[in-house]
């Protein structure tokens, strides 16, 4: 098959002008439609955009290759954009995109059309051709520079086996591979063979494409090699390489960076691979691919996959507010505003179960990505113990009365009743707590995964559904309830007795300070509470006295806990404007909803960002929220509602200096996270 019978001239525009990258992928998804290879045009669409979302098709070199397969296709087909002024792709070397190729894949057992796409993705490598495709006068020139192309360069698979290893003579050995196996794979090992040859080196390449494995290595070719380099987002069977010195990066490093792994190979430097069976090569590897990022790569899954719950939930907190607050309920709510109307009582209470989930969502895939499936029920529970805490236990009633009666018999009893359940005192460990479970969680499935492979095969069936999730909750619980969230617990209480020796030493700067930066630290974990219950007590305790003074320092202290819990989500929301490359995708497109969650008085909008980076995230949203809380003081703000961000600002004393200490907070945040924060990586 040709690369040209792929190609309808109904399917290629040699003068598109998309504006931006979403527009691209429409209008190459219209001209693959126009083929008439795709039934159900939108059902294609959403495989092309679901694609895109596991990384850019944006390869480098001007060149995008966004594809889909599915049940949708009738026919495979390919569809090309020629984009002369160039469209931001976010493509991994930052260079605008001119060559788009879309490929559309027939989910069959056919995959003859692949190998002809996969030489195309080779073909797209030399810059000669990609020249002479830009500068195509039109559409019959255009298909004549590839069938030239196609007619002088080799199959995939022809090319690679060509490689001759004379005996004794040194030479490398790579695998390249990606989740769809069309482009990527054979791009990156057109790239490392480019480079080997380069350097003056034999490479011998393995592709583990859609079609299956080809040019596999043998055993001689992987003993006698002087290093391995896999470059793969996708499974590859990595025991074969065990002893052996081996690279491990992304497939788009095959790509963009072969130059620097061939001459990393020939080094010598690289680690020995102590084996370990199918493992995924880390589809998102730093250059040094040493465990802080294996440990960043497991917190990020968990952070993905708690996000949606966190703004999902969290807007629709705000607009129950924002019902109350038009209600006319914003001056006079008090502790119910937010659920005073049947419309706002809905609504929060859909968004608070959705806001509830994400600290067992955050520990189950962070376990989930540590230890596969088996992880994920027991991160699930311990993240739900973390955001529960042990409290609920102490209300049962056991044989001989209520536990916290004193009344339980025997050691185990009185252990539970003086230190799981802290006499009745705080137990929660949040966010933080859900990070810890998560990671505990991944490692006991591990270690119980080490000890089942010694049980007899018979069991095999039984170990992830009924061994793993039973011994592995069992220990998360025991570890969670008695080590992690009473220890939690002690720093908790401890730090509500601090902010009530501020407040009686009336130091009201000072508790201003401390409160806003405390309500940055988790952001809606354990600590953020500890000052929010301060303040929404302080509001409680004014209503009873009679001491203006008194009533001042509860209002100034609400005050200055609602402009630092509002902080973080807007200052990262700044800096995703103004520093966006500091930034990754799936972030800068949480901006808006960061604004409207900061508005909202509802900080969980920043966990996502204090979990992916607390190193450089936490000071910064601590210092930005610290400074507004101290000039809430000091401006001598005065706040009577215990929530509602800018739907309540009518009821605060002195609202331009309470909104210019929340804006100077944000600002300093946002600087902070410009200077601090490094460049992220997509």
């Amino acid at each position: 098959m040709r690369i040209t019978e792929l190609l309808d001239k109904r399917s290629v525009d040699l003068n598109a002008a998309p504006k931006s990258k979403k527009e691209a992928m429409d209008m190459a998804v219209e001209l693959m439609a126009a083929s008439g290879k795709v039934q159900d045009k939108e059902a294609y669409r959403a495989l092309v955009y679901a694609r895109e979302e596991e990384s850019t098709t944006g390869v480098g070199e001007g060149i995008a290759i966004p594809h889909g397969k599915g049940d949708c296709i009738d026919k495979p087909g390919l569809a090309a954009m020629i984009i002369k002024d160039g469209v931001d792709y976010e493509a991994l070397d930052d260079e605008p995109v001119n060559i788009l190729f879309l490929i559309a894949a027939p989910d069959t057992k056919d995959n003859v059309h692949l190998d002809v796409m996969s030489k195309l993705s080779m073909m797209l490598m030399d810059e000669d051709f990609r020249n002479n495709l830009i500068n195509a006068k039109d559409v019959d020139e255009f298909l004549a520079v590839i069938d030239k192309a196609d007619e002088e360069k080799k199959s995939v698979d022809e090319g690679l086996a060509d490689v001759v290893i004379e005996e004794g003579s040194k030479y490398l050995v790579a695998v390249t591979s990606c989740p769809t196996g069309i482009a990527h794979t054979y791009m990156a090992a057109e790239g490392l063979e480019k480079a080997a040859s380069k350097a003056g080196i034999p490479i011998k390449i393995e592709t583990r494409g859609s079609s299956g494995a080809k040019n596999q290595l043998t055993a001689d070719d992987i003993r006698d090699a002087l290093c391995v380099i896999v470059t793969a987002d996708a499974k590859v069977p990595m025991e074969r390489f065990a002893g052996k010195k081996v690279i491990q990066r992304k497939v788009a490093d095959g790509i963009n960076k072969a130059d620097e792994l061939i001459a990393l190979a020939l080094a010598g430097d690289a680690p020995v691979y102590a084996g370990g069976g199918e493992v995924e090569a880390e589809s998102k590897s730093s250059e040094k691919g040493g465990a802080g990022h294996k440990i960043y790569t497991w917190l990020m899954s968990g952070v993905s996959h708690m996000l949606p719950f966190v703004i999902g939930g969290g807007i629709l907190v705000a607009l129950a507010f924002l019902v109350d607050t038009i209600a006319g309920y914003g001056a006079t709510g008090g502790g119910d505003f937010g659920s005073i109307t049947p419309l706002a009582a809905f609504l929060k209470y859909v968004g608070g179960l959705a806001m509830g989930l994400m600290v067992p969502v955050l520990a189950g895939y962070i376990a989930y990505a540590i230890a596969d499936r088996p992880g994920l029920a027991v991160g699930f529970v311990g993240g739900i113990i973390a955001a529960s805490g042990n409290a609920i236990l102490a209300n049962y009633t056991f044989a001989e009365g209520v536990l916290l009666d004193g009344k339980a018999v025997g050691g185990f009893g009185q252990f539970l009743m003086k230190f799981a359940f802290q006499n009745g005192g705080n137990t929660v460990s949040g966010f933080l707590g859900g990070i810890v479970a998560g990671f505990l969680a991944g490692f006991i499935v591990l270690g119980l995964q080490k000890i089942g492979n010694k049980l007899p095969s018979a069991l095999d069936g039984l170990k992830p559904t009924l061994i793993y999730p039973l011994f592995g909750i069992l220990i998360e619980g025991i570890l969670m309830c008695f080590i992690f969230n009473p220890v939690i617990g002690l720093v908790n209480t401890g730090l509500e007795k601090a902010l009530t020796s501020l407040g009686d030493a009336n130091m009201v700067w000072l508790l201003g300070l401390i409160l806003g930066a405390m309500m940055a630290i988790d952001m809606g974990g354990p600590i953020n509470k500890a000052a929010y219950v301060f303040g929404s007590g302080m509001l409680a305790q004014a209503a009873l006295s009679t001491d203006p003074n008194f009533q001042t320092m509860a209002y100034i202290s609400m005050a200055a806990v609602m402009a630092g819990g509002m902080v973080p989500p807007i200052g990262i929301a700044l800096a995703c404007l103004i520093f966006p490359k500091k930034f990754t995708k799936a972030e800068r497109g949480s901006t808006v909803s960061n604004f409207v969650m900061g508005a909202s008085f509802i900080t969980e909008g920043a966990i996502p960002f204090a979990a992916a980076d607390p190193l450089h995230v936490i000071p910064c949203t601590m210092v930005g929220a610290g400074v507004a809380g101290l000039l809430t003081a000091l401006f001598k703000c005065e706040l009577m509602a215990p929530h509602g961000g800018v739907f309540v600002f009518a009821t605060v004393k002195h609202p331009l200096l309470y909104i210019l200490a929340w804006i100077a907070g944000s600002i300093v945040t946002c600087l902070m996270l410009g200077v601090l924060k490094k460049k992220a990586e997509d």
